[in-house]
């Protein structure tokens, strides 16, 4: 299986938006788990049924989850190939720290213009030399 990583910065938007709330993280990991009702979601949680379904409709539009009809019940699962996709964006953001931590310290290691060397204090410094 291929799995796009390109985003859009509308869909990026999206993807973290979604991902910034607690309860819908919590109904993210519990629908890569196991599929769920919105009914079932819903009767865990401390609000009311509206309330997880605009969650739910949040990870939803950020492509996370796929919702399907089964009868009169709308069943959600996460969607693996998005979360791969949002995984691989991760990764390029890490890896681009990665690379800027590395060349601090290569920076960092450098011998310093001038022989490298502290300058020792003398009577002259103004903080030594009182």
């Amino acid at each position: 299986m291929v799995v796009q990583t390109e985003f859009s910065d509308d869909e990026i938007d999206r993807v973290f938006h979604a991902l910034a709330a607690t309860t819908r993280r919590d109904i993210l990991r519990r629908t890569i788990e196991s599929e769920h009702s919105v009914s079932a979601l819903a009767g865990d949680y401390d609000m009311s049924f509206a309330a997880v379904q605009k969650h739910v409709a949040v990870l939803e539009a950020a492509g996370l989850i796929v919702k399907r009809a089964e009868g009169r019940e709308r069943l959600v699962r996460a969607d693996p190939a998005m979360i791969a996709r949002a995984r691989a964006l991760l990764a390029r953001y890490e890896e681009l720290w990665r690379s800027r931590i590395d060349r601090l310290d290569e920076l960092l290691s450098q011998p310093r213009a001038g022989g490298g060397s502290t300058p020792s204090p003398t009577s002259t410094d103004p903080i030594q030399g009182e």
